[in-house]
């Protein structure tokens, strides 16, 4: 699942509404919603959040925390290296390559690390 995914599904799932109902009311298939909160898409369309947003009145801070969401929630990164050091190239393909063995929470710990880096700048 993606963060975008998990959050779309918990939003529907606390109001009650089916899978297939949200689907029909954002005239979408039940099939490619599945896959959005599954992770098995891209990043949806801008106007794709945008109708979510409007179809869970989401406002705001909120709305724009689904947009970020959305543009962090693409199942394949491409990340170049050139330009960087040896050891941000090393690290990036033994991410890469490691990736599904982590533990669930190493890689929490790990994205805390990077957030709190990039807060930190």
């Amino acid at each position: 699942m993606t963060p975008f995914g998990l959050r779309v599904r918990a939003l529907r799932k606390s109001r009650g509404i089916t899978l297939k109902q949200m689907a029909a009311d954002l005239d979408i298939s039940s099939a490619y919603l599945s896959a959005l909160e599954h992770g098995h898409r891209g990043r949806p369309s801008w106007s794709l959040v945008a109708q979510i947003c409007d179809y869970f009145n989401i406002i705001w801070d909120d709305a724009e925390e689904l947009q970020r969401l959305a543009s962090l929630s693409h199942p394949k990164v491409t990340l170049d290296t050139s330009g960087l050091s040896p050891t941000a190239t090393e690290f990036a393909n033994l991410l890469a390559a490691e990736i599904r063995a982590l533990p669930e929470p190493r890689l929490r710990e790990m994205l805390a690390y990077l957030k709190a880096n990039k807060a930190g700048r």
